[in-house]
């Protein structure tokens, strides 16, 4: 084994050739075909790529785990100074793992959903001492190793779940007006922000969600074009009406766009029809289950009641989310939520599915007023801990102004004025004091994330 010396760097330069090049990428195990130097991917300019299996020719997306990023800087400058932006490249590019290194002082990131942690550190005096443990993190064979072992349990977990990746969530509570609508948009805004594609249902028959991605685009009935192509079609029959024959692109997003199955009012008269199939309640599960190469995340608007479409949701969904303002008659509608879901959980083990995973009551509609939330807030959250057995989520979603102007935007038509809704990314794109909320929904992406992988 040869050693390294940091006293052998005076610069970049000598970092990069004498401790990255001569040093730690051979006994790392990685060859000369395993590594690019100076790569550029859009903004993003890296010193060091190196894969763990062979690139030919070179290429790389967000769903190819099997890289490591590795940044070499002068010893004059602090490796604190460079975290962010090594934060940057593992969530924008989805690699697992970063080096970072100055010669004095050598460290290890690991990415875990949208953010980085520190996993390894050392003093460049001890990287000769301590390269096996280095290399046991982010060494070639070990890092092949480690995916392979995850592509095995996620096999494993798919055969004993009877399904593929992609995962189902309902954003579900019994009473209205505590930001269910709000929360699925932009949560699969947040989603297909980090590159996952997205399929959002309005499982309502207010067709809030509809309305809030750009599908109603019509002002007279005779103009309307969602009435004879809805989330209803998908549910009444077995033979006709699958996901791609009902879903629309989005009028959302800026790009990408995201796949909707819109609802309409007629929903309410439909309900009758569908309460006396009892295969109704399962059709959307049949249907998803063909589309399962096409998305990784389903949201699920889904109504403030008990009906058939509330059952549906919860049936179809692999987890669930409760968004309450915490607010007394909200937190009184959570018992009946419990007893929903539990009547569910009975219906979803006779088709042999497991119950349903509950993520949390979310906090939203919160208010920003810092004295009221530091006194009612705590009592809230363990009121709902201890009283209704429901775990809160860690994200918060506060009333802003921003969140319901960004879905009231409208754009001129000749002399009509049509609604052009925004999520609220693009919205805090163009809008300051916007950037508020799309931080609270980036948080809840990760946090969403984060709770699947600990699974």
């Amino acid at each position: 084994m040869s050693n390294f010396s940091p006293n052998r760097c005076r610069n970049e330069s000598e970092v990069e050739s004498k401790l990255v090049v001569q040093y730690l990428l051979p006994e790392l195990g990685y060859t000369q075909e395993d590594w690019h130097q100076e790569v550029a991917l859009g903004n993003i300019r890296l010193d060091f790529l190196a894969f763990a299996a062979q690139m030919l020719p070179f290429t790389l997306n967000a769903g190819y785990p099997l890289s490591l990023v590795i940044e070499a800087k002068s010893p004059r400058q602090s490796l604190d100074s460079h975290v962010r932006r090594l934060k940057q490249y593992l969530t924008s590019l989805g690699t697992n793992y970063g080096l970072l290194t100055n010669g004095k002082e050598l460290r290890v990131y690991e990415r875990f959903s949208d953010d980085i942690r520190i996993i390894f550190q050392c003093s460049g005096g001890e990287i000769t001492d301590r390269i096996g443990e280095i290399k046991s993190i982010v060494g070639r064979d070990s890092i092949r190793e480690w995916q392979h072992k995850k592509e095995v349990a996620q096999d494993l977990k798919n055969k004993q779940q009877g399904c593929g990746s992609m995962k189902v969530i309902a954003i579900y509570h019994n009473k209205g007006g505590v930001g269910k609508t709000t929360v699925s948009v932009n949560l699969a805004a947040a989603l297909r922000k980090k590159g996952y594609n997205v399929l959002l249902v309005d499982l309502d028959s207010q067709a809030n969600s509809t309305f809030a991605t750009g599908l109603v685009k019509f002002q007279f009935e005779e103009d309307d074009n969602l009435k004879d192509n809805n989330v209803f079609h998908i549910l009444e029959s077995a033979d006709f009406s699958f996901i791609q024959d009902v879903s629309r692109q989005s009028n959302f997003f800026n790009a990408p766009e995201i796949d909707v199955i819109p609802s309409h009012i007629s929903l309410i008269v439909g309900q009758y029809k569908l309460n006396q199939i009892k295969a109704s309640n399962t059709r959307l599960i049949k249907k998803l289950k063909r589309e399962e190469s096409k998305y990784d995340f389903v949201i699920i608007d889904t109504p403030p009641s008990r009906d058939i479409y509330a059952q549906v949701a919860v049936i179809t969904a692999d987890y669930l989310i409760i968004p309450s303002d915490l607010k007394p008659f909200a937190n009184q509608g959570l018992s009946s939520v419990h007893s929903f879901v539990k009547e569910i959980d009975e219906f979803r083990d006779s088709l042999g599915r497991q119950p349903i995973e509950v993520m949390g009551v979310l906090p939203s509609k919160i208010s920003t007023n810092a004295k009221a939330f530091e006194k009612t807030f705590p009592r809230q959250k363990e009121t709902i801990i201890k009283h209704y057995n429901l775990p809160v989520m860690d994200s918060i979603i506060f009333d802003r102004v921003a969140l319901s102007h960004c879905l009231n935007q409208t754009v001129s038509m000749g002399d009509l004025e049509v609604p052009d809704p925004k999520s609220i990314f693009d919205y805090a794109d163009k809008t300051p004091g916007a950037n508020q909320s799309a931080e609270e929904f980036e948080a809840l992406a990760t946090e969403v994330l984060a709770k699947m992988e600990k699974e």
